[in-house]
């Protein structure tokens, strides 16, 4: 049993508003094959105030909301948000405000107390962030001009290294932007091999195989909505479409992909800020094995009446740890 985590920075569910959603003024093939025919986005698939009960359920997926709120006043952010899915524990709750981009001292000091990635490898399992970055990134956290995000930080804290510009090169990781074209044309690292979208999700599905939990962050979908720019959300969007009807082509049915986000934010481009929509859970898989992990979520959070980001986490470890072929 494998899990692929692919994390969309800032994707929520909007409205049917081709205006200010690209979701829905796109067509992505390839997603909404996967969603029998849907589009992600809540007009005529979900209540205001969805519920456990509420999921579409296709041959190849399942979509489910989650509440990214967490009971806090506010435009949700990014650091509590991650430090919730990443923690199963309500980060924005516990410290009474959203915080973001970046975590602060708080928000540090409880991914410390344990988040998946840690869990996961104190039980035996192997984790990896896929992501690769390049070697400024290195070099500004090493004199602190820069904060590692709240995944990155995560791997670490988990004694796992992060993936460099050599393992892009070795086609060990996979650059943020699937095809390591911004590589080129924004970081000057000529060197390091192009990839087509299709490769990208081929790459994908070959690295995710080889860990027990897989994880990959897609954050240009976060500044495409920062930036209200609807020509790139699309152009970003097509290209993770193409990335993703790749991945599932050559994906097979030992694993689990899963997709979710922290926030909304890109459905919404009337605004340049987070939105307070709930985030799509989309799992991706054998249907046995996506109807484990929503009886899993469910059951971590027995007293609430909508699921939210806190239960992912405490889901994929059960789930890989429950799995009967280990």
């Amino acid at each position: 049993m494998k899990v692929l985590f692919l994390f969309l920075d800032g994707v929520g569910l909007g409205a049917n508003d081709p205006q200010v959603n690209p979701f829905a003024r796109l067509s992505l093939p390839h997603l909404e094959s996967i969603l029998g025919g849907h589009k992600l986005i809540t007009d005529g698939l979900f209540t205001a105030k969805s519920c456990f009960t509420d999921a579409i359920i296709s041959r190849d997926a399942s979509l489910l909301p989650l509440d990214a709120c967490l009971g806090v006043d506010g435009p949700p952010q990014s650091a509590t948000g991650q430090a919730s899915l990443f923690t199963g524990e309500n980060i924005s709750l516990k410290l009474g405000y959203h915080q973001g981009p970046k975590p602060n001292p708080a928000v540090v000091h409880w991914l410390q107390q344990g988040t998946l990635l840690t869990r996961l490898r104190n039980l035996g399992k192997s984790a990896s962030l896929l992501n690769a970055y390049p070697p400024r990134y290195f070099e500004a956290i090493e004199a602190g001009y820069r904060l590692p995000g709240v995944i990155a930080l995560s791997t670490m804290q988990a004694g796992i290294p992060l993936k460099t510009m050599w393992d892009l090169i070795a086609g060990q990781a996979i650059s943020a932007d699937f095809t390591a074209q911004g590589w080129h044309t924004s970081l000057g690292y000529e060197d390091t091999p192009l990839l087509t979208h299709s490769q990208a999700g081929e790459r994908l599905a070959c690295l995710a195989h080889q860990q027990d939990l897989a994880v990959f962050e897609y954050w240009l979908s976060d500044v495409a909505g920062h930036h209200q720019d609807m020509q790139v959300a699309c152009e970003l969007l097509r290209a993770f479409d193409e990335v993703l009807g790749s991945l599932w082509s050559v994906w097979n049915d030992e694993g689990l992909i899963l997709l979710t986000s922290d926030h909304g934010n890109l459905e919404d481009l009337s605004t340049r800020h987070h939105t307070r929509n709930d985030v799509p859970l989309l799992l991706i898989g054998p249907q046995e094995q996506r109807d484990r992990f929503i009886n899993l979520a469910h059951s971590a959070s027995p007293e609430k009446s909508r699921l939210d980001l806190t239960a992912v986490a405490p889901a994929i470890i059960d789930l890989l740890i429950s799995d009967p072929a280990t």
